[in-house]
């Protein structure tokens, strides 16, 4: 399918766009053009699909929607996102959207009916209420929420005719933007049921629809990507991995996560799958702020180019931008303008030669993974198929490192010509990607 063989960037539309941070349902401001101009800026990045977080009608950061059938009114029309859909489309760039199933923000209209009507309405029944207590609001009434937060009320998926809603919103945002897959929020809170009901009506429309689904813990997941579930996961152990182990000097970490998930082994639950890989984004440090010494921005790099699955790029981070979780997290998402575009030219042409790269090799998209070396600060692996072997080689070292890689030659993919397998060297904190003759 398209998107095993695609590389994502990720942007959070509120704050790329740079939305105030509270939605005061006033008039219609019109921001969608920032995205659309930085359309050229992907292409030249080579980036072949876009993962938007939350853009529909909300409170405040995106997750507390209020309206699915319409663009938030801090970014623009829906008919303004439709034209940004197409030209993204025309880019040669796919377009997959934040789905927000399991929670709603306070002023969504059914949950006003509750609070306006209580028992007097059936919208009661699209929330797990409890109209015997109170809650910090002085409701008159409490509800379930999402991890302790009021401002979240949790949508009673076995309800039919929220389904229906959810399904009809899907349903529009297919016909109406033409979008090529969905992020599913939280999944891990969402029952396996709702995937296959999810998957049912994306099917009536189109067969490479892509579902992705957001796991924080994916140990008891993998019966979850299926054909008639999700498309992949977003892989948190491998991104906990990456980062910590060119932190700590310690390349067994992630090479142990790697072959746990990967492996030839039969207890290797993920071998095969194509899970959602990412060094940073929206909720996490970004990756040059979490990196000690940021020499090794381009082991990490090279590791989310190069393990099993889909590699994805945060906005903003191609350039070393940085960010903390402090101020409720919006230094991790900044106006796109507010980035220093030149801060790092050296990382931006490595990326953009990993994504060239990822985007035109089999082996990468769905290749076998096999361990070559693991030491606390060197290692390389291979990734092969359909007679084509790639060879990923890392060094966290201060100092030189030689490596024994295999016989016969290979293409240097990162810096040019031809290098013999059996004796590759790496200067201090370097990278090696090989093309196997």
């Amino acid at each position: 399918m398209w998107f095993e063989e695609s590389v994502f960037y990720q942007i959070y539309p509120l704050g790329y766009c740079g939305a105030e941070r509270e939605n005061d349902f006033g008039e219609t401001r019109h921001r969608l053009n920032k995205i659309e101009e930085d359309i050229p800026r992907l292409k030249e990045l080579g980036v072949n699909a876009v993962l938007f977080n939350p853009l529909f009608e909300s409170e405040t950061h995106g997750y507390d929607t209020v309206d699915f059938f319409k663009i938030d009114r801090r970014l623009g029309t829906n008919e303004e996102f439709k034209a940004l859909v197409d030209d993204l489309h025309r880019a040669g760039i796919r377009v997959v959207l934040d789905g927000v199933f399991n929670h709603v923000g306070r002023a969504f209209a059914p949950f006003q009916e509750v609070k306006k009507y209580r028992e007097g309405t059936p919208y009661r029944f699209w929330f797990n209420v409890d109209f015997w207590s109170n809650n910090n609001y002085d409701d008159g009434f409490s509800y379930e929420n999402w991890e302790g937060h009021n401002e979240l009320v949790k949508l009673r998926l076995e309800n039919q005719d929220l389904q229906k809603y959810l399904l009809d919103a899907v349903r529009f945002w297919i016909d109406e933007f033409h979008i090529d897959g969905l992020r599913l929020d939280v999944s891990y809170l969402l029952p396996p049921w709702f995937f296959e009901l999810l998957r049912a009506t994306v099917r009536e429309k189109r067969e490479d629809f892509f579902l992705m689904g957001e796991v924080i813990h994916i140990q008891n997941f993998a019966q979850n990507i299926a054909p008639n579930r999700l498309d992949s996961i977003t892989n948190y152990e491998c991104f906990k991995g990456m980062v910590s182990s060119v932190n700590s000097d310690n390349f067994c970490e992630i090479e142990y996560s790697v072959n746990r998930l990967f492996g030839n082994f039969n207890w290797c639950l993920y071998t095969g799958k194509h899970l959602f890989n990412f060094v940073d984004n929206h909720d996490v440090l970004r990756a040059y702020t979490a990196l000690r010494d940021k020499r090794k921005i381009f082991n990490l790099y090279l590791l989310l180019f190069t393990i099993p699955g889909i590699p994805c790029v945060y906005y903003g981070s191609e350039y070393g931008a940085e960010g903390d979780k402090s101020d409720f997290d919006y230094k991790l998402r900044p106006r796109i303008d507010d980035i220093d575009k030149g801060a790092n030219p050296e990382l931006y042409e490595f990326i953009k030669k990993l994504v060239a790269v990822r985007k035109h090799s089999k082996a990468l998209s769905y290749g076998g993974y096999r361990k070559i070396e693991a030491q606390n600060r060197k290692m390389a692996f291979a990734r092969e198929a359909e007679n084509e072997t790639f060879v990923a080689c890392f060094n966290l070292s201060d100092a030189e490192e030689r490596y024994r890689l295999g016989d016969g030659e290979a293409e240097d993919l990162l810096h040019g010509g031809t290098v013999a397998l059996s004796e590759v060297v790496l200067p201090a904190f370097g990278t090696g990607l090989y093309r196997k003759k």
